[in-house]
């Protein structure tokens, strides 16, 4: 850059811009995701099909309660990123999901669209291959949510 840039405290295009966050990898976020499974999606699958119904069978033949699984589910990962930015995946591997421009946890609603916008992003497959492609590793529903997902700064 030039003096006289400098002196006048002028930005230019030569001017790096370094990232605020580090970015959480996609391999943690994959293995936190999983880990949730294990913790929360399986008791609630458990209790649904053995507490509620009156085993595997009625369940499999159900439409309502995968619904009901999934919608418990939701409410769930909602709550926690809403209070504590993570879920216990997410602590497991110390990352943790934020709001992209100030930094802070996000509220109740917009981690339940986050959690929905993951469903339509799942299943297109399209939105999981996007943080591959970009510098700040954003998946289709982060984009979506303007959210992205941080180290946790020790």
């Amino acid at each position: 850059m030039r003096f006289r840039n400098i002196k006048k405290n002028i930005k230019t295009a030569e001017t790096k811009i370094y990232p605020k966050y580090i970015y959480a990898p996609y391999s943690k976020r994959v293995k936190a995701f999983i880990t949730d499974m294990f913790m929360i999606y399986a008791p609630i699958l458990y209790v649904i099909a053995y507490v509620v119904m009156s085993g595997k069978d009625d369940f499999q033949s159900s439409n309502v309660a995968p619904f009901i699984g999934v919608t418990l589910y939701g409410f769930i990962y909602a709550i926690l990123l809403s209070k504590f930015g993570q879920t216990p995946g997410k602590k497991a591997y110390e990352i943790k999901v934020v709001d992209d421009k100030s930094g802070e946890y996000i509220s109740f609603f917009r981690a339940l669209f986050r959690f929905f916008a993951f469903l339509f992003s799942a299943t297109t497959l399209l939105g999981l291959f996007l943080p591959f492609y970009r510098r700040d590793k954003k998946a289709l529903h982060d984009l979506i949510c303007k959210t992205i997902v941080v180290e946790q700064k020790l």
